[in-house]
């Protein structure tokens, strides 16, 4: 069985967690328990109050910030919903928040606003892969996006973090980055350099939607950025963001920036075997750094410390059992 990986049992402590999601996740997919639909969790407290800020249309915003839209705040509670409460399109408030965010999508297929009016291929990952998860994996506009996605890549197979950061222009000042990157009236810089190497950082974040994508997790151009990205675990990156091998070791959940976890929980759905080298020296890592209660540090960084407070304690929970779905997923196969 795939808990024999470990010393200290994970299970355990994830189901006796008090967080009801957690346990709830743990009973439905690791221990393969017949429950109750996800959609009990939905009537929880935690989900209810961000369910109650939401505004007409669709959208969230960041408090103080005004009445305006703000793309991050709604990307950032819809990760919650969806990942942590099993929220999906089924739910009217879902669907609504999907249909605003997808109204940021541009005739090219890209989703943009993040950084201004600037490509952003790593942000269009992330969202795709979101939207996928809440039960568009068969709209015509996240089709558009993952093709769009193929387009932007580097002549090696994976993805820059994106413009205009790895654009082979000038190096900018920092007040002209900030124009460009900020203000949605700046002109947009799209000349990538296509024969740079890619970013790990970007593919990873990249990848994701391809994973989640059961018509795309197995594609040919999938894979051969998902070797790329596997090569690469435990180094530095080829671009100053994110250019420390220490990110590969923090986490979080939802997944955002590339690490070590969510590109395992990425190349684990496109059937990489636990048997590759990198995988498996991947996989040996976590089984190193266990602790005793079973369970994972949010954060074996150097450079990036995490506090010892409740969420911390909340984000070892989902980061544990992020690592037990890989190991299950790697280890007992359908």
């Amino acid at each position: 069985m795939w808990q024999n990986c470990f010393q200290n049992d994970p299970v355990k402590p994830l189901k006796n967690s008090g967080n009801e999601s957690v346990a709830f996740f743990t009973g439905r997919d690791l221990l393969g328990l017949d429950l109750a639909p996800v959609t009990g969790l939905w009537k929880l407290a935690s989900p209810r109050r961000i369910l109650k800020r939401q505004l007409p249309g669709g959208h969230w915003r960041y408090p103080g910030k005004g009445e305006g839209c703000c793309l991050l705040a709604s990307f950032q509670n819809l990760q919650t919903l969806v990942y942590q409460y099993g929220f999906d399109r089924r739910y009217p408030s879902i669907e609504q928040a999907c249909e605003h965010i997808f109204s940021y999508q541009t005739a090219e297929g890209d989703i943009r606003g993040f950084i201004g009016n600037q490509y952003a291929p790593y942000y269009t990952g992330l969202v795709s892969t979101l939207l996928i998860q809440a039960g568009y994996a068969d709209d015509p506009r996240i089709e558009k996006a993952l093709a769009w996605l193929l387009s932007m890549r580097q002549g090696d197979g994976g993805w820059v973090i994106g413009s205009p950061g790895m654009l082979g222009i000038p190096l900018l000042t920092r007040a002209r980055l900030n124009y460009l990157t900020s203000d949605p009236g700046a002109p947009v810089m799209n000349a990538f350099d296509k024969s740079k190497p890619s970013s790990h950082s970007g593919t990873g974040m990249v990848i994701r939607a391809f994973a989640a994508h059961p018509g795309y997790r197995n594609s040919p151009d999938a894979l051969k950025a998902g070797m790329l990205l596997k090569e690469r675990f435990f180094r530095e990156d080829n671009y100053s963001s994110y250019k420390s091998d220490d990110h590969w070791v923090r986490f979080r959940f939802p997944f955002w920036w590339n690490n070590l976890l969510a590109a395992l929980d990425s190349l684990s759905l496109m059937g990489m075997s636990p048997e590759d080298p990198d995988i498996k020296r991947a996989l040996e890592w976590f089984v190193a750094n266990q602790q005793a209660d079973g369970l994972w540090k949010v954060s074996y960084s150097g450079i990036h410390k995490a506090p010892a407070n409740s969420k911390t304690e909340e984000q070892r929970l989902w980061i544990s059992l992020g690592v037990c779905r890989v190991f299950k997923r790697l280890h007992s196969p359908v």
